[in-house]
C-alpha cells in the first residue's frame, strides 16, 4: 500500500512542468533582518493594502490600543514599544495578506471551479484575495456558489441536528481565534454536547502543555520579556526565531547588550542565530551585526535530549569537585522531588557516548556546561524542533530537569520559554479550547450556565483525522486555520476529508482546505485581525495572549473589504441560535449585544480574569497568574513541587539506506501560508520543492546538488511518496536532511506521533531518496 500526492485528489500537483525547476540559489546568509528585511516588509504591503491603507495600519499593529499581529505570538514590550515599527518582516508579510484590497466574490467562484483552483500552488490560491460573501458547493457540484448568511446558518443546523450523536461532529480552532470567540466557541460547542476540539496547538506546543502541566502544574512557559533581557545565559532549542519569530531577535540583543551569553543548539546553521541586523538602530541600519549564539551546537536531529544530559552530567561532575558551587540545593530540597532518583539515572550516562548521540563534539558540550556552571539566571527557549518528535514531552522535561538543578525558575531573569507559533494559540486553551479539559472547568460551566457540559474527552486533530477515515465523524467545522496543508499524512488526510458529510470552515482568505471537502463545503468569511469589528454602531475590541501570558486588547482599524464579512464571535452566536434553538440556555444574544458580555461572563468561568474589562483596557494589558513564576508549583501528583523526570534518549534504528528527515519553514511564509518564494536566508529562491543535504551524503549517493528525487517513508507496512524534490547541498549534519512545510507533510504517518501528546512528529521522519524517473 502507498499513499502519494495526487493531483486529482486537489493536492499539489509536482508533475507540472511549469511550477518546478526555476531554482535560483544563492549564499546562505550569516544574519538576519536588516534592510531587506525593512524593503520587503514594504513591498508586500504596498502591493496588497497600498501606501494609506498598508501604511496606516502598519502604525497601529502590536501598539497599545492598536491591534494584535495574527502572526507568531512573540509578546510586545510592556513600556518601550517603538511608536514606528513594532512589527517584524514576517508580520508585515501577515498584515499584507489580510489587509489586502483584492476580493472574492461571488462572479469569482462561478467563474473558477475547484478543480482549476486545485491545480493552482498554495502560493497562488492564497493570493487571490479576501473572501468576500458565504459560499456552498453542493454535493455533487463543481463550483462553489453565494448564499446568504441565514442560509448557511439553517444549512449547518441541519447537518449538525441530523447526527446521531453530538461526537459525530468536530470543531476545530485555529490560533488567531480571539478570547472572545475561543470562549464562546467551546461553550457553544459543550451545549451542543461533544468536547471534539481538535485545535492548532495538538500540532506543535501540546507536548510543552502536557510537560510543563506534569512538571511544574502549569502548562505555560514561566517568563517575561525582561527576563530574557536580564538572563545570564540563554540556551535556544529546535527553533529559528530570525523567520519563526523575528521580533524576538530584539529582545536577544537586548541581552547581549546586558551582558548575557546565547547557546543555540540546531541541526541547521540558521541566519537569525548567528546575527542580527536590527534596523531599528543606527548600527544596523548601516550593516553591522549583532552576534547571537555565542555557542552555536549543531545537533543531529533530535539529537537534544543527549545534549541536555551531557551538560546535566558535566555539571554534576563540576558539583563534585565543587560541593554546594553548582547545583542549587536549597532550591532542590524545599521545592522538588525525585532529585534522587533522576542523579542515579545520569550516572549511568558517560559524555563520550552522548556526544555521539547528540552529534556534537565533547568540547562543544564542555564549553556550554562552563557557561552554565556558575549561572542561576538561565532560561531555556524551544519551539517545535524539540515537541514534534516522539519524545517531545521526555525532552521538555529533561529541559526541566536542567532548569531545576540550577534553581533557575521563580526568580528575575530565569525560567522556561516555549515560544508559541501563533498569535492566540495559548489563549485558546486558556479559553477552554481543549479536547480534555478538567473537570473542574466543567463544573464551572455548570455553575454558571446551568448545563451539564459533556465530560467524555474527545478527538484531538490526530483522533479527528482516523475518526473521519473510519466515518466516525460526519461534519468538521474549522474555526480559522488550513488543517488539510498544517496536518500530517497529506493524502490520508484527503482521504479522510473526502469521506465526510460537510465541511465549514470560517476564514479570511482562500486555501487548499476549501477545495478537498465532504460531500457538501460552505466557507464563512469573517473579519480579520486589523479590520473595524462593529457592533451596533460602537467599535468593538478582542483580547490575545501571547507567548508570556500577557493578555491584551486588539482593536481593528481597517475598513473591511466586504460589508458581508462577520466577527467570528458572532458567527458563534448565530450558530448557537441556529443549531440549539429554544433548548439553549446560554445568552448568546446578550453576547451579540458587546464583546464586553462576552467578557463579564469569561470572568465569571475562567481563573484570572477579574475585573477583565477594567484590565483589558489598560495600556498594555494584564499579566495572568503563574505559579512557578512566584516559585510556587501547583503539581497534583507531587504535593505541589515540581517533579525531576526520568527518561531514556530515544532509540532510532534506521534503515542504511534512510535519512533523518525534518520539516523546517521558509522564510517567506507563516506556518501553511506563502508568502513568496524567497528564502533568502538559506539563499534559496523561486523554488519550494527542495531537500536540503550534506555534501558528503550528496556525494556518498551518487548524487550531485540539483538533481531531481523522490523521498519515500515506509512505516507500518505503509510507503508515503513526496516526487520530484530538487537537492540542494547545505550545512546540516551527515545523514540529516530537510524539506519545507508543508510540502514535506505527505510523508509524515498519521500514527507517528510524541507520547504522551499525540503530536505529529513532524520533525522526524526516516526517508530513502532516489532519482527521479519520468
Amino acid at each position: 500500500m502507498d499513499f502519494e500526492e495526487k493531483s486529482s485528489a486537489g493536492l499539489p500537483n509536482p508533475e507540472n512542468p511549469e511550477k518546478l525547476l526555476k531554482l535560483d540559489l544563492d549564499k546562505p546568509r550569516d544574519w538576519a533582518a536588516g534592510i531587506p528585511a525593512v524593503t520587503t516588509a514594504f513591498k508586500h504591503v504596498l502591493e496588497e493594502a497600498g501606501a494609506i491603507r498598508g501604511m496606516g495600519a502598519l502604525l497601529k499593529m502590536n501598539q497599545k490600543h492598536g491591534f494584535d499581529c495574527s502572526s507568531c505570538a512573540w509578546p510586545d514590550p510592556d513600556d518601550d514599544r517603538s511608536p514606528i515599527a513594532e512589527y517584524c518582516e514576517n508580520g508585515a508579510k501577515a498584515l499584507a495578506e489580510e489587509a489586502t484590497q483584492k476580493k472574492l466574490t461571488g462572479e469569482f467562484f462561478v467563474q473558477n471551479s475547484i478543480a482549476d483552483l486545485a491545480e493552482l500552488t498554495d502560493l497562488e490560491i492564497g493570493k487571490k484575495g479576501r473572501i468576500a460573501q458565504p459560499v456552498y458547493l453542493p454535493k455533487g457540484g463543481t463550483h462553489y456558489q453565494p448564499v446568504t448568511w441565514d442560509w448557511a446558518f439553517k444549512k449547518i443546523a441541519e447537518h449538525l441536528n441530523a447526527l446521531d450523536s453530538p461526537n459525530e461532529a468536530a470543531f476545530y480552532t485555529s490560533g488567531r481565534t480571539s478570547n472572545e470567540a475561543s470562549f464562546v466557541y467551546q461553550l457553544f460547542v459543550r451545549e451542543y454536547g461533544t468536547n471534539n476540539m481538535p485545535d492548532c496547538s495538538n500540532m506543535c506546543h501540546e507536548s510543552t502543555s502536557v510537560a510543563l502541566a506534569e512538571s511544574i502544574g502549569i502548562g505555560k512557559g514561566t517568563v517575561t520579556l525582561e527576563d530574557i533581557h536580564n538572563a545570564e545565559v540563554i540556551i535556544i532549542m529546535g527553533q529559528n526565531p530570525g523567520t519563526n519569530h523575528p521580533r524576538m531577535l530584539t529582545a536577544l540583543r537586548k541581552n547581549k547588550e546586558n551582558g548575557g551569553k546565547i547557546i543555540a543548539v540546531n541541526p541547521l546553521k540558521e541566519a537569525g542565530l548567528i546575527g542580527f541586523k536590527d534596523p531599528q538602530t543606527v548600527r544596523g541600519f548601516v550593516g553591522t551585526s549583532v552576534t547571537i549564539a555565542d555557542l552555536y551546537l549543531q545537533v543531529k536531529i533530535n539529537g537534544d535530549m543527549a545534549v541536555l544530559k551531557a551538560i546535566e552530567l558535566l555539571l554534576y561532575q563540576a558539583e563534585k569537585d565543587t560541593p554546594e558551587q553548582v547545583f542549587d540545593h536549597q532550591f532542590i530540597q524545599n521545592n522538588t522531588v525525585n532529585y534522587e532518583k533522576f542523579i542515579e539515572h545520569l550516572q549511568a550516562y558517560n559524555l563520550d557516548d552522548l556526544a555521539e548521540a547528540a552529534g556534537v563534539p565533547a568540547a562543544q558540550l564542555i564549553e556550554a556546561a562552563e557557561m552554565l556552571k556558575h549561572k542561576k539566571k538561565i532560561i531555556v527557549c524551544w519551539a517545535m524542533g524539540i515537541t514534534q518528535h516522539i519524545n517531545g514531552v521526555d525532552t521538555i522535561k529533561e529541559i526541566v530537569n536542567l532548569v531545576l538543578l540550577k534553581g533557575s525558575i521563580g526568580k528575575h531573569g530565569a525560567g522556561l520559554c516555549p515560544v508559541r507559533g501563533h498569535s492566540n494559540v495559548q489563549g485558546n486553551r486558556t479559553m477552554l479550547i481543549y479536547d480534555k479539559p478538567y473537570e473542574k472547568q466543567l463544573i464551572k460551566i455548570k455553575e454558571v450556565y446551568g448545563f451539564d457540559p459533556p465530560k467524555e474527552h474527545g478527538y484531538d486533530v490526530v483522533d479527528s483525522i482516523k475518526a473521519m477515515h473510519e466515518g466516525k465523524l460526519k461534519v468538521f467545522f474549522a474555526m480559522g486555520g488550513n488543517f488539510l496543508s498544517a496536518t500530517p499524512d497529506t493524502t490520508y488526510t484527503a482521504q479522510a476529508m473526502r469521506k465526510l458529510k460537510l465541511t465549514v470552515n470560517v476564514s479570511t482568505k482562500l486555501n487548499r482546505g476549501h477545495l478537498i471537502v465532504g460531500e457538501e463545503s460552505i466557507i464563512l468569511p469573517t473579519l480579520a485581525r486589523s479590520d473595524r469589528d462593529v457592533v451596533n454602531g460602537v467599535d468593538q475590541m478582542v483580547s490575545c495572549e501571547n507567548s508570556m501570558g500577557v493578555v491584551q486588547q486588539s482593536k481593528g482599524m481597517l475598513e473591511p473589504i466586504s460589508n458581508d464579512l462577520m466577527s467570528e464571535s458572532l458567527i458563534v452566536c448565530n450558530l448557537a441560535k441556529a443549531v440549539l434553538g429554544e433548548r439553549t440556555v446560554v445568552p448568546w444574544d446578550r453576547f451579540m449585544e458587546s464583546y464586553d458580555n462576552i467578557r463579564d461572563d469569561i470572568e465569571k468561568v475562567i481563573p484570572g480574569f477579574e475585573e477583565y474589562n477594567k484590565n483589558i483596557r489598560k495600556p498594555g494589558g494584564f499579566y495572568l497568574p503563574n505559579a512557578p513564576r512566584a516559585g510556587k508549583f501547583e503539581t497534583d501528583d507531587w504535593d505541589g513541587k515540581a517533579a525531576f523526570n526520568v527518561a531514556g534518549l530515544p532509540k532510532h534504528k534506521p534503515e542504511a539506506d534512510e535519512y533523518y528527515l525534518t520539516t523546517i519553514r521558509s522564510h517567506d511564509q507563516f506556518n501553511t501560508t506563502i508568502y513568496g518564494l524567497q528564502d533568502r536566508y538559506r539563499g534559496v529562491h523561486n523554488e519550494r520543492r527542495v531537500i536540503f543535504m550534506n555534501p558528503a551524503d550528496i556525494q556518498k549517493a551518487g548524487f550531485k546538488a540539483g538533481d531531481i528525487v523522490d523521498i519515500s517513508s515506509h512505516y507500518e507496512g505503509v510507503e508515503r511518496i513526496a516526487r520530484k524534490f530538487i537537492i540542494v547541498a547545505y550545512d546540516i549534519p551527515e545523514s540529516n536532511t530537510a524539506v519545507y512545510y508543508p510540502e514535506g507533510n505527505v510523508l509524515v504517518p498519521i500514527s507517528s506521533v510524541a507520547k504522551k501528546s499525540n503530536t505529529p512528529t513532524t520533525k522526524l521522519i526516516f526517508v530513502k531518496i532516489k532519482k527521479h524517473q519520468d
